[in-house]
């Protein structure tokens, strides 16, 4: 939500807006861990669509990719599962992308242990018009990016 929603007296969109902790180290690059190349069928009728994708995850530091690597088998199973859901009229757009994208944050996330907030789900319930002041989550993997993208 916009900070203009939270309200007129400034207090609530201080509360909403709390300093995230830093992404990364601002004199240490992150880490860039490529995943192999995914040729997945898509949920269209029919069945004969497909996409071909290569991905690239950006993390925190070297020691979350090594750590990441003993999981890889579990996790790009994930990853393949989210994308045979998708058609390919929901994942040529950049909303379907970005979804995407965030689906497999949480999914990696969830093999790995790393605490995961979706920035799109819906927030939760307000209690009696008292805002709850939320804590930051600290998440390793800073972002999926696409290499290649080729849907047939």
């Amino acid at each position: 939500k916009h900070a203009d929603e939270e309200g007129a007296d400034g207090a609530a969109t201080e509360e909403a807006h709390a300093p995230e902790p830093p992404k990364h180290d601002p004199k240490a690059p992150p880490t860039f861990l490529p995943l192999e190349a995914m040729v997945v069928n898509l949920a269209d009728e029919g069945g004969n669509r497909f996409v071909q994708l290569a991905i690239t995850l950006q993390l925190a530091d070297p020691k979350v990719a090594e750590d990441m690597k003993v999981y890889m088998p579990t996790i790009r199973n994930g990853i393949l599962m989210l994308i045979s859901q998708r058609t390919a009229e929901q994942i040529l757009k950049i909303e379907g992308k970005e979804e995407l994208t965030q689906e497999i944050i949480g999914e990696i996330s969830g093999v790995m242990g790393y605490d995961y907030e979706d920035p799109h789900a819906e927030p939760e319930a307000e209690v009696k018009g008292k805002k709850k002041k939320k804590r930051a989550v600290y998440n390793p993997i800073q972002g999926v990016l696409f290499s290649s993208f080729i849907v047939q």
